[in-house]
């Protein structure tokens, strides 16, 4: 069950982890998303959110595959080590062929490109938050 309230209209209102190193762009998705009713974390490094996540769990990642020092498929590899059923949406703007393959394979729930980034995001945020997914049983 999805610990997202309901906020009218059978929307949900979703706790996101945001890691993404920009932060212009992480400040233009988090307030993209703060009007969609989702409350927003933003870490700006990998082995951040990582820390985040052994503190909470949000309902949904949203990661960029580019980060410095830890890249987005070795966060996304250590995120179904620990919690395979939490939901991750990459994005992606300049990711190799490689990168989207290991995503894929390590279980991504969904792959954004950059450039159409904000007109997906509700969609893909709406499609998670209809899912059905156990409480943390933390």
């Amino acid at each position: 069950m999805m610990r997202a309230a309901t906020r009218g209209r059978g929307e949900e209102t979703m706790k996101l982890l945001l890691i993404e190193d920009d932060v212009r762009v992480a400040q233009i998705l988090a307030e993209a998303f703060g009007e969609d009713g989702h409350e927003t974390t933003i870490r700006y490094t990998g082995e951040d959110g990582l820390a985040y996540l052994t503190r909470e769990r949000p309902d949904a990642v949203v990661l960029d595959i580019r980060l410095p020092a830890m890249g987005g498929v070795a966060v996304l590899r250590q995120i179904r080590s620990t919690d395979p059923g939490l939901p991750v949406i990459i994005m992606t703007g300049l990711a190799t062929l490689g990168e989207i393959a290991e995503a894929r394979r390590l279980g991504v729930t969904e792959i954004i490109e950059k450039p159409e980034v904000l007109k997906r995001f509700s969609e893909a945020l709406a499609r998670i938050a209809g899912r059905a997914r156990p409480e943390d049983a933390t």
